[in-house]
Parts: C-alpha cells; structure tokens; sequence
C-alpha cells in the first residue's frame, strides 16, 4: 500500500506518527507533501517551519511540551540580537534550529533544490518516511489587513506569530502559486497512492498553500486514490491553533461540517471520498462524502495509529 499525506503544521507532524507507526504495522509506504507557505527568511536564512516540525517530530528532536522547535532548546543568538535591536524581535529563532536552517541555507546558495535539501536534512533525522515540500518554488502565504493607510499585506508568520491573528483581516493570498510547480516526486506519489489523506492540520492556511500549486489539487482529485480527510475541529473547536480565526475570515463556520464543506464531496467537484470526524461531530453531513466518526485526541502514537485506520476503513 501507498499512502499520500497532505499536511503542515504541528498537528499534521503529530498525525503523522500514527500514520508512521500504522504504514509499519502492514508494510506500507508513506509520502508527506508538505506545507512550504509559512517558509520565510529571517535574517538571511532560509526557514522551513512546516518542515521541520515534521523532521523534528518523526526523528524525536521535537519539544514535547511547546509542540515546536527542538527540545532542549537554548537562545543565546536570540539573545544577543535583541541585544542589538535587531528586527524582527517577535520572531526567535533557537541556537539549536539555527544550525537545520545554516545548512539549508547554505545548500539553497549553492544551487540544490528545496526538495534535495529536505532529502538531506531528513538523513540526520531519520523519518521513517518519504517528506517532500510541496513545492521547490517561492510560495509564501500572505495576508491582507488594515493598516494605517489601508489594506496592506504582510506575511503569514507576523500575522500569526506577531498579531496572534487578532487584526482586522480580509483574505489570504499564496504568492507565487502562480507559478510554482510541483517538487520532484509529488505528482509521482500522488498518482500512483492508493489513498490520500488530509491530516488535521489548519484547512486555510497549511492545507489550501499545497493544492495551490498549479497542477497538485487535480492530480488529487483525478487521481485514481480515494481521498479521506480528517477533522482539525472537535465540538466547534480546534484542536491546537487558530483555525477557528482562518476559518473566519473565509467566513466559514468552524465546525466539522463546515472544514468539510469547505473541502467538499469529490464526486461534487471537491476533495473528499471521506471525512473522519469526532464522536462529538456525530451526525456530521458532508454531501458527496462518506462521514464516519473516532476518536480524534492524538494523546499517543496508538491513539494517532487508531486514527489512521479509523480513516481508512472509510475507503
């Protein structure tokens, strides 16, 4: 079996443990695509968040209790530039994470690819699977707000890291997905899947960058593979984050039923053949989509495991 994830975020690298520790229960093999909308550069490095919540969390050298960065973290650079006034300050990046984004860097300058460059970040932390960023190509999620003399755009990170998502906000654009194209290996994976899986991770703003790329969402929704998504929402909330401020500004309600509408039935022209949501959804309609409910609290790798076959089982 070959299973596709499309995912970002922190709990998309939780949700795929399970789907880790489950491809290894029946001989399966598993690729990520990975969100790169919330890549920035920081003080002339290259930082890939997504990506290296994913590496970090399957090669366990994530911190268990802030959800991200690496765990036994120190932040003497992080120190000395404050020391300096140097901007941005509510941005920090830990002694630790900075050597991952020196040697991304460092490759990117000499020419490799972003996806040749996961390739060989991942062989220090040994996954366990197949991560590709969605794309090589500059793709940066910006979001448009008020400002002093009208709307302006900044970037996703100072919206979400900054902000805290609390500004007047419009809409969400994908620069650069115009013409981005997808990494080497994505279409591949994607086509010759047996399933797909959406993981629980933020629908506007980790899953929406990925099928942005010219050529990925109806290489999902062409494909021969069945498509399941999992809810990021339990009982009218998320799970981690601020999708519910996302979702909002799409003007879609934060609910099961409304990240499923919003990904719709795919024999109606949307994602989904089926949607996994929480006991607390039961009841749950999405048209065009079979919707069966499980438990969704990722509280262990078994917990996350059950998850993923519950998921399956839908296909």
């Amino acid at each position: 079996m070959r299973i596709v994830v499309l995912t970002g975020g922190i709990g998309g690298a939780r949700f795929l443990l399970g789907v880790r520790a489950y491809a290894r229960e029946v001989g399966a093999e598993v690729t990520a695509v990975v969100n790169v909308g919330d890549d920035l550069l920081l003080h002339g490095l290259k930082v890939c968040p997504d990506l290296d919540s994913v590496m970090y969390t399957l090669g366990g050298g994530a911190d268990p209790e802030r959800g991200w960065g690496r765990v036994g973290e120190t932040w003497t650079v992080k120190s000395e530039l404050a020391a300096y006034g140097a901007e941005p300050a509510w941005f920090g990046l830990g002694d630790k994470d900075i050597a991952t984004h020196l040697v991304r860097t460092t490759m990117l300058n000499a020419g490799y690819p972003l996806s040749a460059v996961t390739a060989a970040l991942a062989t220090r932390w040994e996954p366990g699977l197949t991560l590709l960023p969605a794309t090589d190509d500059r793709l940066e999620t910006h979001v448009v707000v008020d400002g002093d003399q009208g709307q302006r755009a900044i970037h996703f990170q100072e919206w979400w890291v900054r902000y805290r998502a609390d500004i007047p906000t419009h809409r969400f654009v994908f620069v650069g997905a115009d013409t981005a194209k997808p990494a080497p290996g994505v279409l591949e994976a994607v086509g010759s899947a047996d399933v797909v899986l959406i993981a629980p991770s933020n629908p506007v703003v980790s899953i929406a960058p990925i099928l942005a790329v010219p050529g990925l969402r109806d290489a999902v929704t062409d494909g021969p593979a069945p498509v399941v998504g999992v809810s990021p929402i339990i009982g009218g909330a998320p799970v981690r984050g601020m999708a519910d401020r996302c979702l909002a500004v799409l003007g879609v309600e934060c609910s099961a039923a409304g990240v499923g509408g919003l990904y719709g039935g795919r024999s109606a022209g949307g994602l989904l053949d089926g949607w996994l949501v929480a006991p607390e959804d039961e009841g749950t309609l999405v048209p065009d989509a079979s919707v069966r409910s499980a438990p969704l609290r990722m509280i262990d790798e078994a917990a996350t495991a059950a998850m993923v076959r519950a998921a399956l089982e839908l296909v």
